[in-house]
């Protein structure tokens, strides 16, 4: 998809041990062991912070003490130094926080994009919410385009709320929950490397 990895620095938040940014050049990767909450700030962000105590199920998640509230300091930073923030749909954060449905925008210029990580090769469909600060949707990278539909279901897609499974499609495994794809990954950080750090915001905490 892209060609060119040769990135501007962006710090990449809450990444797996394992994360394919790590591969990737110009990629400050923050993952559990170096602490993204003590990442100093000056870089656009890519934030992937911890998900279950939003989602659809957060009714059985079992989050850390203090697990919760990473998302909400990761729009800080997204707004205070651009990028973006991934989140599943569903993701009670847009509410809480709140940030802006799909076609509005919010004080700090910040919006929501709506993606299938399958368009990025993954082999679930993942619908997936982004939250950007810093560029117009004008000023993104192209979203690839692919038809049809993913053979897999990440587990929670596939269930119905009180937990049981539906049983129509193969589950992807929990590794490949969390993992994003590489060709999503580099199309994150042209975007992030696209995102203005220039201006910052007088961000209120909630």
């Amino acid at each position: 998809m892209l060609n060119e990895i040769q990135m501007a620095p962006v710090a990449v938040l809450f990444a797996r041990a394992d994360s394919i940014y790590k591969s990737i050049s110009g990629c400050d990767v923050w993952d559990i062991e170096r602490d993204a909450l003590s990442w100093p700030g000056g870089a656009p962000v890519i934030a992937h912070p911890p998900c279950r105590a939003w989602g659809r199920l957060r009714h059985m998640a079992k989050p850390r003490a203090g697990e919760k509230e990473l998302a909400l300091w990761a729009v800080d930073q997204v707004r205070a130094f651009g990028g973006v923030l991934e989140h599943p749909t569903g993701s009670r954060l847009w509410l809480e926080k709140p940030l802006p449905e799909p076609g509005k925008q919010d004080k700090f210029g910040g919006w929501t994009l709506p993606i299938h990580q399958h368009w990025f090769g993954h082999r679930a469909e993942k619908s997936t919410l982004l939250y950007i600060c810093g560029c117009t949707p004008a000023q993104i990278p192209d979203l690839p385009l692919v038809l049809g539909e993913a053979q897999f279901v990440v587990d929670t897609s596939g269930r119905r709320r009180d937990g049981s499974r539906c049983k129509t499609k193969r589950e992807i495994t929990k590794a490949e929950r969390e993992q994003t794809p590489f060709e999503l990954a580099t199309w994150l950080c042209e975007l992030a490397k696209r995102c203005s750090s220039q201006q910052k915001f007088n961000i209120i905490p909630n």
